[in-house]
């Protein structure tokens, strides 16, 4: 059974994810459209795409995000995003340097694929690639991804699999209300800085 501390900790998730993502969608809604306009004056392809990840305890789910490739790289990316990709428009520089390319995903919170705070969800088949290289990989499987997390403002995009394992797992293993304020207040220092952005 759960201890009184881990239901409020529930009820404290549940809260900041649901408020957050209406706020955030309700907020975000004109940089959005804006966004939107660009990428269609860029190539005048697909604003958003969609790709499968694995979610909690294996199951996987449908993530959206605003489309910063061209339009003939493939929709499901089998892979790391490299530093200087040249698959990535000029537009995706931007959006994904200062992350709004994953704004999308407030839907996946409110569908509760994923919750604000969490491991970044892997594609299936790096899940499978990474568990066969790193014992154990699939343990961060045991929450909810998130839109940000532990991994993401301790380097990001430029952590090896085992280094953003090893991070997951301390995030899963110390979770709580504390460490999730801290978590948020230095994912805004980390989309001000653009720093491991790719």
């Amino acid at each position: 059974m759960k201890s009184i501390s881990d239901k409020l900790y529930s009820l404290f998730v549940l809260f900041i994810d649901i408020s957050f993502s209406i706020v955030g969608i309700i907020l975000t809604l004109p940089i959005l459209l804006v966004v939107a306009i660009l990428i269609k004056l860029e190539d005048r392809g697909p604003i958003i795409y969609t790709q499968k990840r694995s979610g909690k305890d294996g199951k996987e789910f449908t993530i959206y995000k605003i489309r910063s490739m061209k339009l003939e790289s493939p929709n499901e990316l089998i892979g790391w995003t490299d530093k200087n990709d040249n698959r990535i428009t000029n537009v995706g520089k931007v959006i994904r340097r200062t992350r709004i390319d994953e704004l999308p995903q407030f839907i996946n919170i409110l569908k509760r694929d994923m919750s604000l705070i969490g491991p970044r969800p892997e594609v299936p088949e790096l899940t499978k690639k990474f568990n066969e290289e790193i014992n154990g990989f699939t343990n961060r499987l045991k929450v909810r991804p998130g839109l940000t997390g532990w991994a993401q403002v301790n380097g990001g995009y430029d952590l090896t699999p085992r280094e953003k394992y090893q991070k997951d797992m301390y995030y899963i293993k110390n979770r709580g209300i504390k460490l999730d304020i801290i978590i948020l207040f230095k994912t805004v220092k980390v989309i001000i800085s653009g720093n491991g952005a790719r």
